[in-house]
C-alpha cells in the first residue's frame, strides 16, 4: 500500500472534536488513511516524503452545495443585478443549450478552482436536462471529478414542473417524472459507493418547490431511502419561494417537505434563510442539515441565514459556494471569509469566529453530508484530505499569531498544496492532473458558443413574434 509522510509542519490544524493543533507536527498516511498524526512520529521514510517546513496544514474544506454547470454563465451582464427568480429566467435560456462536453468542461473548471482553494470534497446539484440532449449529463461531471482527483458527491437533480404546469422553468429544460426516476436509479446503481473512503457517493435532489411536483418529491424520497442514499433540495432561499408555496400550494416550504417525506437525518437543504423559529427547532430535532451559501445570498439579496439560531438548535450546518453563476466564483476559502464577515455584521463580532467558520466548512460540512466518520478533520482513521499554505508568503507577514484563522482573515486565498486521499492534486498552487491553460481556453470557447447560441435563438424568437423587443420592455 502506498505511503506518504508529511513532516515538520509549522502547524497542523486538525478541526477534531477538541480542535487540537500540532506545531512542528507530522502526518503518516497509508493508502487514503491517516495512520499517525502528531509530534515526533516513529516514521522516517515513505513512498513519498513531503517536507512541510513553514507550511500550515488544514483539513480539506467540504463544499456542500454547488451547480458546476453554471461555471459557463458567470459574469453575464443581464444576470448581474437581479434577484433569484429573474436571474433564473434569464439563465434558463442559456442553459437549455448545454451539451455533454460543456458539462465536462464546466465541471472541470469549477472543481479545479475548488481544489486550488483547499476543497477536497465537492457536492454538486445537477438539475438541467434540456430536450434533445443526452440524459447522461451527470456522468460527465463524474468523469471530470475522477480526472481531477476530487472526492465527489453529485446529486441527481430534476425539474418536472415547467411553465405550462405553473412552474418557473421553461418546458424545454424539464423532464417527465418517469424519465427522472429511471435515470436516478441508473446513476445510483452505476456510481454510488457507500464505503468510508469512497470517491463517489450519489444523492437524490429534486430542484426546488417551484420546479417539481409533489408527486415527484414523494417518489424521489421513497427511491432515495430504498437505496439508502441522501436527499438534497433548495429550500427557504427567498421570500418569492415562500410566497409561491403559500399561494400555489397553501403551505410554507417546510410544510411541503414534511408532507412529501423530505425531513429527517438523511436530508439537507440549500440556503435555509427564511425558516422561522419554530421551523428551526424542528430542523434541529429531526436531524436535517443546511448548506450555507453566503456569497450567493448576498449577491442576489436573498437574505442572511440565521446561522446562530440554527447552531443553537442543533441544526447541522455546512458551507457551500452555490452555483458559479450566483457567486461568480468557486473559491471555498474565499467563501469562508465571506461567511465570517457577513455574520460579524449580522450577529456581532463575537458570534462566529474565523475558527468557528473553519469548523463549519470541515467538520460541519462532513456531518451535513453524513460522511463525518471519514472526512472533515485530521485524525487517525480518517481520510488524508488536506490543504497546505506557506506561512512565509508576503501577505502573511505580521499575521502569524493565529494559525487557524490565518487563511480566513488575512492574505489572498492561495493554497500551496491540496491532497485528496493521500494523493497530491494541487502542487505549488497548480493543478497536477490537468493542463490549466488548455482547460481555460477550451472552456471559454464552449461558454461563448452557449451564450451566442442563446442570443441567436432569442433574436429569432423576437423576429417571429408580433411584439418587438422594444415594446416588450
Amino acid at each position: 500500500m502506498r505511503t506518504v509522510l508529511i513532516k515538520n509542519a509549522r502547524n497542523i490544524i486538525t478541526m477534531d472534536g477538541e480542535r487540537n493543533q500540532y506545531p512542528g507536527g507530522s502526518i503518516y498516511i497509508e493508502g487514503q488513511e491517516i495512520k499517525a498524526i502528531g509530534v515526533d512520529l516513529p516514521y522516517e521514510t515513505a513512498d513519498e516524503v513531503i517536507d512541510a517546513r513553514n507550511q500550515i496544514i488544514y483539513p480539506g474544506l467540504i463544499n456542500t452545495h454547488h451547480h458546476l454547470y453554471q461555471t459557463f454563465t458567470r459574469n453575464i451582464p443581464l444576470a448581474q443585478n437581479c434577484e433569484l427568480f429573474d436571474w433564473l429566467i434569464t439563465l434558463y435560456d442559456i442553459w437549455r443549450h448545454i451539451r455533454p462536453e460543456d458539462v465536462y468542461l464546466s465541471a472541470a473548471v469549477g472543481i479545479g478552482e475548488l481544489l486550488k482553494s483547499g476543497c477536497t470534497t465537492v457536492s454538486d446539484h445537477f438539475y438541467v436536462f434540456p430536450n434533445g440532449i443526452s440524459g447522461e449529463l451527470i456522468d460527465e461531471e463524474i468523469r471530470a471529478a475522477h480526472d481531477l482527483g476530487v472526492r465527489f458527491f453529485p446529486t441527481r437533480g430534476s425539474m418536472s414542473l415547467g411553465r405550462s404546469k405553473g412552474g418557473l422553468p421553461p418546458d424545454e429544460v424539464v423532464q417527465s417524472e418517469k424519465v427522472i426516476l429511471k435515470d436516478t436509479m441508473r446513476v445510483i446503481e452505476t456510481y454510488h459507493d457507500p464505503s468510508p473512503f469512497s470517491m463517489v457517493r450519489i444523492g437524490v435532489a429534486p430542484c426546488s418547490p417551484f420546479s417539481v411536483s409533489q408527486d415527484l418529491l414523494r417518489e424521489s424520497a421513497d427511491l432515495a431511502r430504498s437505496y439508502g442514499v441522501r436527499m438534497h433540495t433548495h429550500l427557504a432561499e427567498t421570500q418569492d419561494e415562500e410566497q409561491f408555496c403559500i399561494e400555489k400550494l397553501g403551505m410554507r416550504p417546510l410544510e411541503l417537505m414534511e408532507n412529501t417525506g423530505w425531513v429527517g437525518n438523511d436530508v439537507w437543504y440549500a440556503h435555509g434563510i427564511w425558516f422561522n423559529e419554530k421551523e428551526i427547532l424542528k430542523l434541529g430535532s429531526c436531524g436535517c442539515g443546511v448548506a450555507h451559501c453566503p456569497s450567493s445570498n448576498m449577491k442576489m439579496k436573498s437574505g442572511t441565514m440565521p446561522i446562530i439560531e440554527m447552531l443553537r438548535a442543533g441544526v447541522k450546518v455546512g458551507l457551500g459556494v452555490d452555483g458559479s453563476a450566483s457567486n461568480d466564483s468557486s473559491n471555498l476559502l474565499m467563501e469562508l471569509k465571506m461567511m465570517n464577515l457577513l455574520h460579524n455584521l449580522q450577529h456581532g463580532t463575537k458570534a462566529l469566529s474565523a475558527e468557528d467558520c473553519l469548523f463549519i466548512a470541515t467538520t460541519g460540512s462532513a456531518k451535513v453530508l453524513g460522511w463525518e466518520d471519514s472526512i472533515g478533520s485530521l485524525e487517525i482513521g480518517k481520510a488524508a484530505d488536506l490543504f497546505m499554505i506557506n506561512a512565509n508568503r508576503l501577505e502573511f507577514a505580521g499575521a502569524l499569531f493565529d494559525d487557524a484563522a490565518l487563511p480566513i482573515l488575512t492574505g489572498t486565498p492561495y493554497v500551496e498544496r491540496t491532497i485528496v486521499g493521500g494523493r497530491t492534486v494541487v502542487k505549488e498552487g497548480r493543478l497536477v492532473n490537468i493542463n490549466e491553460e488548455q482547460l481555460a481556453i477550451s472552456a471559454q470557447k464552449a461558454a461563448n458558443r452557449m451564450v451566442e447560441t442563446a442570443s441567436r435563438q432569442l433574436k429569432k424568437n423576437y423576429r417571429n413574434s408580433r411584439i418587438s423587443p422594444i415594446n416588450d420592455r
